[in-house]
């Protein structure tokens, strides 16, 4: 569990530093595309599923912890335990934060995001480390959250 933690406190701590140390206007560029492409992402998983979204946004290389077991590593292996489920749509998310780094090329987004089901809401908050691809767009690398009480 320590390893766990102290590495993605390196990773985080590690994009942090990188972040608004360059040219302003690409680093806010590249944050405001982050920003709609996790907004895009959201739409896309109360329409056709949460697993489904998460998938088609996905960097090859990504890194989804998991709540008492390891890491999922990889798209591949996000695919094999999600198999065709396309996964909730009443899972919903709102971005509150975006951050790149200097060269546009990686950036984080912070939120807060709500689950709903037949008898039970669930809040929480998430943090997503995105990463720019060749071809423009973007893709996440590390996704990750936590339950939170209500906000009311």
């Amino acid at each position: 569990m320590r390893f766990k933690g102290t590495f993605f406190n390196i990773l985080f701590l590690s994009l942090l530093a990188g972040c608004n140390s360059g040219p302003k206007d690409l680093s806010e560029s590249a944050a405001m595309e982050i920003m709609k492409t996790d907004k895009d992402m959201c739409a896309l998983a109360q329409k056709e599923g949460f697993n489904k979204a998460l998938l088609l946004y996905a960097d090859d290389s990504l890194v989804k912890p998991e709540e008492g077991r390891f890491p999922i590593m990889g798209k591949r292996a996000l695919e094999n335990l999600w198999g065709n489920d396309p996964g909730s749509k009443s899972l919903s998310w709102v971005p509150y934060r975006a951050e790149a780094s200097a060269s546009g090329e990686l950036g984080y987004t912070l939120g807060n995001w709500k689950l709903t089901t037949s008898d039970t809401t669930y809040y929480g908050h998430y943090f997503t480390i995105w990463k720019k691809h060749e071809d423009g767009t973007w893709k996440w690398a590390v996704d990750g959250g936590n339950n939170t009480p209500s906000p009311e």
